[in-house]
């Protein structure tokens, strides 16, 4: 009973567009260990119970997030089945500050990507490029190694199906541009279409880029080490977030305006994800501060 809802379900969000792939393996999940119980509803006690099976606090909240979504879609079709209440986990969610690179950092990364073995090989070109590329565009991680060699176009890169399962184009500079065709000549024939490959000539995964960026900064002296928190390659995409806003001008409209091209450009879903970056460096926060005290002092007048 609760197998068969769960794939009407899956088919009714799938319609909508999204994947569902952790959501399935989740419900499917809680169906196999209500019907151990002999249960062909949902019930509150049993998924508590299931939730709290999680290693962590924020693993058995999201389990019980994610069932309580399904379980309003069941209850919906049949009152028999029950929704749990949304406060019995309490998953904290602490935004991590991120490490945004100053341009002598920035510099110094790329010349050391620039020097990586073996010499005269394709590596430190791959190194160099893509990080250069994640830095000037704000692109993904995972957009960058999914991009294959028809997505690079005179109107800029081809971003296919991405996060939130849509698909943009990104207009580069003409120095950008120009640093991507010639990483491409130099790339020349590889057995895969990625655009960014590995020295066998196959795409690359992320855990080898993670492990090459991670030795890099460690080397750079700005990475405290393993288990401690540092510079993380997803900073190069908040790095172009806040070049592109700290140069904005003080004009409110411009300001906004920038905010909905900024949003649009890095593939954001909803506008307050582009918002958080206001956040992200004492200058802009001492920007903020400033013209809230001066509105501040002008509604007292």
């Amino acid at each position: 009973m609760l197998t068969q809802l769960v794939d009407s379900y899956l088919a009714l969000r799938r319609s909508m567009g999204f994947r569902m792939e952790v959501q399935e393996y989740l419900l499917r999940d809680y169906a196999s260990f209500a019907a151990e119980r002999g249960e062909t509803n949902l019930r509150t006690r049993t998924a508590v119970e299931w939730a709290a099976q999680a290693p962590s606090e924020g693993q058995r909240a999201n389990r019980l997030g994610t069932l309580r979504v399904f379980a309003r879609f069941a209850h919906a079709e049949d009152a028999g089945h029950e929704v749990p209440c949304e406060r019995v986990f309490s998953a904290r969610r602490v935004r991590y500050r991120p490490f945004i690179l100053t341009p002598d950092q920035l510099h110094e990364l790329l010349t050391r990507a620039s020097k990586l073995p073996p010499t005269g090989s394709i590596r430190p070109w791959t190194f160099t490029t893509l990080f250069s590329l994640l830095a000037v565009t704000g692109l993904r991680i995972s957009e960058a190694l999914n991009l294959r060699l028809t997505d690079v176009t005179d109107d800029g890169l081809l971003i296919r199906e991405t996060k939130f399962q849509k698909s943009r184009r990104v207009p580069l500079h003409p120095t950008a541009m120009a640093g991507i065709k010639r990483y491409l000549d130099r790339r020349g024939i590889a057995e895969d279409d990625q655009v960014f490959i590995s020295l066998r000539g196959r795409g690359m995964r992320y855990t080898g880029i993670l492990t090459v960026f991670l030795r890099l900064v460690r080397t750079m002296g700005i990475h405290p080490g393993p288990g401690k928190p540092g510079p993380r390659i997803h900073d190069l995409r908040h790095g172009f977030a806040v070049r592109v806003l700290e140069s904005c001008s003080g004009d409110r409209t411009v300001v906004d305006a920038n905010m909905l091209a900024l949003m649009t450009y890095m593939g954001h879903g909803q506008i307050d994800s582009t918002y958080w970056y206001l956040h992200a460096t004492p200058s802009m926060l001492a920007q903020v501060a400033e013209r809230s005290e001066a509105f501040g002092k002008r509604s007292q007048s």
